[in-house]
């Protein structure tokens, strides 16, 4: 009943509500913040501990998605010109007046949107990410992921934030002995690397049943979205778009999940 107060009762169509999303989907990454925060006050949320995990959604691709070769080339002298302008107006910014219209840019707690299908390259955004959460939400210890964001670059990068790194080295056996889970390894020698404690944690017991949250907390988050919310394609265009669409659907899950924690 409020929404239809607030809306005099009209019912807007799919245009109206897509022109909204579109317009407001830069502050919808405040608005997730804003989320966490509500979710921190009803006692439903405390950052300590985060599972991270990627899955690919299908683009918008526009008709030029298979190009000719003449094309791409053609492309590229264009494209580097415009990024060489871009570049000019940056290095400006500062001193000189940017065309009115155009922005230089200055590049479930969390999401992004990237076009890279290796997930080793996304540790260390999704650790500055956190960062800039408010520091009301908690404070990060463990990042749990799976062996596709295992690299030393990535645990030393957690490591330098003080967070505790729990990346699987190498793919799980689908039926280990049942008795591995009960036991313990041998002590971690003195002299070990960063990547060796982390791997000596994970055959902990302690260790294992941190990892193994993983499969109940990143994992049915993804799936959800996808196959009962029907999230399996972006709408818009544009790498920025779509890191805000992304946005939206994750907090509409919030809110879902907040709803039914509080009933």
């Amino acid at each position: 009943m409020a929404f239809r107060f607030v809306a005099a009762n009209e019912h807007p169509d799919h245009d109206t509500l897509n022109s909204f999303r579109k317009r407001f989907l830069k502050d919808i990454e405040v608005l997730m913040v804003q989320v966490l925060m509500i979710a921190r006050t009803m006692g439903v949320l405390n950052l300590g501990r985060i599972a991270l995990d990627g899955s690919k959604l299908e683009a918008n691709a526009s008709k030029h998605s298979a190009l000719s070769y003449g094309h791409i080339k053609q492309l590229e002298v264009q494209l580097q010109a415009e990024v060489k302008k871009l570049m000019t107006l940056a290095e400006a910014a500062d001193n000189e007046k940017i065309p009115d219209g155009m922005n230089v840019p200055e590049e479930i707690v969390n999401t992004d949107t990237v076009q890279a299908c290796n997930d080793k390259q996304q540790i260390q955004p999704a650790l500055e990410r956190l960062a800039e959460l408010p520091d009301a939400l908690g404070k990060l210890e463990h990042l749990v992921a799976d062996t596709g964001y295992c690299s030393d670059a990535n645990v030393n990068a957690c490591v330098e934030q003080k967070v505790i790194p729990l990346i699987a080295v190498s793919r799980e056996h689908h039926h280990p002995d049942p008795m591995a889970r009960f036991t313990e390894p041998p002590p971690l020698k003195e002299d070990a690397t960063e990547m060796e404690s982390m791997r000596h944690a994970l055959l902990t017991m302690a260790g294992r049943a941190l990892y193994a949250q993983r499969k109940s907390t990143v994992e049915p988050v993804i799936g959800i979205i996808k196959s009962v919310l029907g999230f399996r394609q972006f709408s818009l265009r544009g790498l920025a778009n779509v890191k805000g669409e992304l946005n939206l659907v994750a907090m509409a899950w919030n809110l879902k999940r907040m709803f039914v924690l509080a009933g």
